[in-house]
């Protein structure tokens, strides 16, 4: 089914994935695990075998990401992330990647809808993330692990963002590039747009049911707007 633009009147943005260059991060640190190995692949290459690995990782790990959710247990779960930052990530000035076009996709679409983050990853990394790249005077709200009793696939942090927002839930476009941003938002009445710039994979995001599918979050405007500027 295509996008009723007529009913959008709010963006929700996931960020790994969708907003930040998470994939491309974990196949570079994984490559760097395997480098001592690098004989046992061919070419003594590891990449493909790094890429392939968390491509495929991605369906089980939103299960498992899901069930400190299930088990009540998804704060203390957060803040075990925070501290596992701390000592790894946080030691790093830029931990992040940003996906290419993002910052002049945000630019694009701020001075036409309210925008908010929704995501499961816990509030400190999402806040540093945003702050890294100067993103969070763009948004109106930032829903994170901690935000609301159940994350996504859950519809609440979707419901309190268009709260925020001051729209109904039915009324935002959830962006996302795994099945949890797409249930989330059937879950919450939302529309939604799956992504390929990050985990999931196309006959996945179709499978879940997304509105539409993007090879990029950078070509939101395209869709969006009448005029999308360049989205470089």
């Amino acid at each position: 089914m295509p996008l009723d633009l007529t009913r959008i009147k709010a963006l929700c943005f996931d960020v790994d994935g969708t907003l930040s260059d998470t994939d491309n991060q974990f196949v570079h640190k994984l490559v760097r695990l395997l480098n001592p190995v690098r004989f046992l692949f061919p070419q003594r290459d590891p990449k493909k075998f790094a890429r392939t690995f968390v491509m495929k990782t991605e369906t089980p790990g939103n299960y498992l990401f899901g069930l400190p959710d299930r088990l009540g247990i998804d704060d203390e779960i957060a803040s075990l992330g925070d501290f596992i930052y701390r000592r790894g990530l946080g030691k790093d000035p830029q931990p992040f990647l940003l996906i290419a076009g993002v910052q002049a996709m945000l630019a694009r679409l701020a001075p036409h809808y309210p925008l908010a983050v929704v995501s499961a990853r816990g509030g400190r990394t999402t806040r540093i993330f945003l702050d890294q790249f100067d993103l969070s005077p763009h948004f109106t709200c930032i829903a994170t692990a901690q935000t609301c009793e159940h994350t996504k696939p859950y519809p609440d942090p979707i419901r309190w963002a268009a709260d925020q927002m001051g729209v109904s839930a039915g009324e935002c476009l959830m962006i996302g590039d795994t099945t949890v941003d797409i249930l989330a938002a059937k879950a919450a009445s939302a529309q939604s747009v799956g992504v390929l710039c990050g985990f999931g994979e196309r006959q996945e995001l179709e499978g879940a049911g997304a509105d539409l599918l993007l090879e990029t979050t950078a070509l939101l405007p395209e869709v969006l707007l009448t005029d999308p500027g360049p989205t470089g």
